[in-house]
């Protein structure tokens, strides 16, 4: 109310019912109490409330909030009742859950770590994978760091990148940063009217959020390793990420190793080579799929062949005949210029990528850019 029409902090200690100091007090500590508020996970909370062992406080919050969210039933005494297995949990609850959203809707996300090459800051990164069940949607990655500001990243509109770059300790995932990340994807699935099912495991970095339009549901330590990222996603990336990283330097891009920005576009390409075909059968062979739906396989993007790229020349030339166009003349074919070598191509490239780096008003211009790069390797590749 302060930040609208002016009011005076006597009139506001009326209105609520309490002193004038308290108002002074809160206005003070108002970046400090909106901090508290947004890490509680509950925005209905009013007051700040420590227990007397704030460990066993937070152990147990987290325990009830995974037990809640994965629709197990309230603890009993010992011997009154069994914990449902993680048999039970894939044969009857996972399978009530799936039955209620497509598989367009059903997204599942975890974490996997790929090395750095020498001279990148740290040894690792933390990459965010989060994908559907029909293959159809990657979210753009996440990746987390050691470095907390690196010169590479200096002047890029990382806002507008197919990719996003945050700093953690010993470049892992906190449970701030996954939480930064959740509200994002929360945000987004809200701007495009769409409510979706997260299944993640649990983790102490994994703290359980009220949200909009996501629903997290906590898949039992049990069941974790037959997770979708788990049967084969996460390896197809880092295999892609490798055959880009070693075909870095003979493709004459200049000397010594990529920066970690390079390294972040080639993750991101990586992350678009994986078959959309390829994440549904492995949400498939977890078992994270409805049973009475099908799964519709998004074609992945068409990549330009090098046999392709033949015809188009064998067609080309027969057009022209190899000989000169109506209306040419010597002084005309004397003004093209000579083909650029592959080193002047690729120092176009990269002159091109830093401008989009810059000045890109969407992540989607740079696919249209890795798709060209990609041409250009293919053809540079004979």
């Amino acid at each position: 109310m302060l930040e609208g029409p002016k009011v005076s902090q006597s009139e506001l200690a009326k209105r609520f019912g309490v002193s004038q100091p308290q108002i002074c007090r809160i206005i003070k500590n108002k970046e400090r109490i909106l901090s508290e508020w947004h890490r509680s996970g509950d925005p209905d909370r009013k007051r700040k409330r420590d227990g007397k062992d704030a460990a066993l406080e937070a152990a147990l919050l987290r325990w009830v909030e995974g037990a809640r969210n994965a629709d197990l039933p309230p603890p009993a005494e010992k011997g009154d009742a069994e914990q449902p297995t993680a048999e039970h949990w894939v044969g009857t609850v996972l399978p009530g859950l799936l039955r209620s959203y497509a598989p367009s809707e059903i997204f599942v996300c975890g974490e996997t770590g790929v090395l750095l090459p020498a001279g990148c800051p740290g040894e690792r990164l933390t990459l965010l994978l989060c994908a559907n069940a029909s293959g159809s949607e990657k979210v753009p990655l996440r990746a987390v760091g050691e470095s907390p500001r690196p010169r590479c990243l200096r002047g890029v509109n990382l806002e507008q990148m197919p990719w996003s770059y945050r700093a953690g300790s010993l470049a892992g995932l906190t449970a701030t940063l996954f939480a930064e990340w959740l509200r994002d994807f929360n945000e987004g699935m809200r701007r495009r009217g769409e409510s979706v099912l997260l299944l993640l495991a649990k983790h102490e970095a994994h703290p359980y959020l009220q949200l909009s339009n996501v629903r997290m549901v906590f898949v039992p330590p049990a069941t974790a390793l037959a997770q979708p990222l788990d049967r084969g996603i996460a390896g197809d990336l880092k295999g892609h990420y490798r055959r880009r990283l070693l075909r870095w330097l003979p493709a004459g891009r200049g000397a010594g190793q990529p920066t970690l920005l390079d390294v972040l576009h080639m993750l991101a390409q990586a992350w678009g080579d994986v078959p959309p075909g390829l994440i549904a059968g492995c949400f498939r062979a977890a078992g994270f799929v409805p049973d009475a739906e099908a799964v519709s396989l998004t074609p992945a993007p068409a990549v330009l062949s090098r046999q392709q790229l033949e015809r188009d020349g064998d067609a080309a030339e027969a057009d022209g005949d190899g000989g000169m166009a109506e209306g040419e003349d010597a002084g005309e074919l004397a003004a093209v210029p000579p083909c650029p070598s592959e080193q002047e191509v690729w120092r176009s490239l990269a002159t091109l990528r830093r401008y989009l780096e810059c000045q890109a008003t969407s992540p989607d211009l740079f696919q249209a850019f890795y798709e060209l790069e990609d041409a250009v390797h293919m053809v540079s590749a004979g």
